[in-house]
């Protein structure tokens, strides 16, 4: 087959899905950062939020048929969406819909993954896609959809599940298969005491992405089954996966399978140290994840900000950014930032030093402040005088400090519940 005609045989594929991001977790290993809101709407990479990679990576593989899935506390979510992704037009079929759960089918909110698709099926029905591609709404990475599903067509598979390896002693949070020689899977355990390890690296497993894709057909008839299944959690992952590995053709698409896949940036940023450390790569000179990629660009809702602006040039009193990322709409005055990241609209007040850390939208930190390793929660007023990351044992009077010594400062913790939008 020539290069065009793969081309036009995998967009035919795109054509005829419907992508479901599952946006509705609450994500509660994040602690504090996600009480007022959910998991794929925490801010990442100085402009973003997590819900942006999946949804860019929809429309970069040409799927422009996109459902959200929402629950938990989904108002700065919804709002996202649309206020960035309102653009589709429906005259050409394509749309970024939001299915909040209400309760269509038993008085019930979503009770599991499996169960948040199985109560729109009648939204789905009406869409009639061919394949049905299933996404997790909290990961961080970039991926092209259609060479994945191309190889699902080409295998005749009933599921694919986009997996990745990872090492060994971290497979335990993760859904971890066995492949053949022909990576048909022929077993699957979701979050397993102990993982089984890919064959010839006793140190790394093959760990499920949360990336999942179907036949219309095939899928209905595993939700409703599995909906009738009184014992079932309702879950993908420990409930419909392992059903279909053991009775029907379930095929596993690697994702750092160089070969056929040149992106192989995957973060699960699902604790406050995992989520640091990813926006920290982000600084880097040349870091795995590229966001001045104008071939696989990451796509978002953007507000029209000034640049970002540093005054004051004396000897002790000099704004300035060093290895660092600072967005537009904010202020450095008078006060240094090294190796950190800065999302937009935040305010440095003179004689402050930033280091190693991640400071989210709307933030203005007073003057003569030390913040070393943390992470500040959006809109936080950070007081004149405020040493953070200095004394940990300070720090765990007033903050959240977690087991690698990162700190987590949310408005809540400085002054009186706001219960404002995040």
């Amino acid at each position: 087959m020539s290069t065009e005609d793969n081309h036009r045989f995998v967009s035919r594929i795109t054509r005829d899905t419907l992508a479901i991001i599952l946006a509705g977790g609450q994500g509660s290993r994040l602690k504090e950062l996600t009480s007022w809101r959910a998991k794929p709407s925490v801010p990442f990479g100085g402009k973003f939020r997590i819900i942006d990679f999946p949804l860019s990576n929809c429309v970069n593989s040409g799927i422009r048929r996109i459902a959200v899935a929402t629950q938990y506390k989904s108002h700065s979510l919804i709002r996202h969406i649309q206020q960035g992704w309102g653009h589709f037009r429906g005259e050409f079929g394509e749309f970024v819909e939001l299915m909040p759960a209400q309760q269509r089918i038993k008085e019930n909110w979503y009770l599991g993954t499996a169960d948040a698709i199985y109560q729109n099926l009648d939204i789905i029905r009406a869409h009639n896609p061919e394949y049905i591609l299933v996404l997790a709404g909290d990961h961080i990475y970039k991926m092209d959809y259609g060479a994945m599903l191309a190889k699902h067509v080409e295998n005749e598979a009933d599921l694919t599940v986009g997996c990745f390896e990872v090492p060994l002693e971290e497979a335990k949070a993760f859904g971890v298969m066995e492949i053949d020689k022909n990576n048909r899977v022929v077993e699957f355990a979701e979050k397993p005491e102990h993982p089984k390890h890919v064959p010839g690296d006793p140190d790394c497993a093959m760990a499920s992405m949360g990336i999942y894709i179907f036949n219309r057909a095939f899928l209905f008839e595993q939700l409703i089954r599995d909906a009738d299944e009184p014992d079932s959690s309702r879950d993908f992952g420990k409930d419909i996966i392992p059903h279909v590995v053991e009775k029907y053709r379930a095929y596993a698409y690697a994702f750092n399978n160089k070969e056929e896949q040149s992106q192989t940036y995957w973060r699960d940023v699902g604790t406050i140290d995992a989520f640091w450390k990813a926006n920290q790569e982000l600084i880097g000179v040349s870091p795995e994840l590229n966001l001045y990629d104008d071939v696989w660009p990451i796509w978002t809702y953007q507000e029209q900000l000034p640049p970002a602006k540093f005054v004051f040039d004396d000897d002790d009193r000099r704004g300035m950014a060093v290895d660092s990322m600072v967005s537009g709409g904010c202020i450095i005055s008078g006060a240094k930032v090294s190796h950190s990241l800065l999302f937009s609209n935040v305010r440095v007040n003179s004689y402050s030093l930033i280091e190693n850390s991640v400071i989210l939208p709307d933030v203005n930190i007073g003057q003569n402040c030390t913040i070393i390793n943390a992470v500040i929660d959006k809109g936080t007023q950070i007081p004149e005088g405020t040493k953070i990351g200095v004394n940990p044992s300070e720090d765990k009077k007033h903050y959240r400090v977690t087991e690698k010594g990162i700190v987590l400062v949310t408005s809540d913790m400085i002054g009186p519940k706001q219960h404002t939008i995040r």
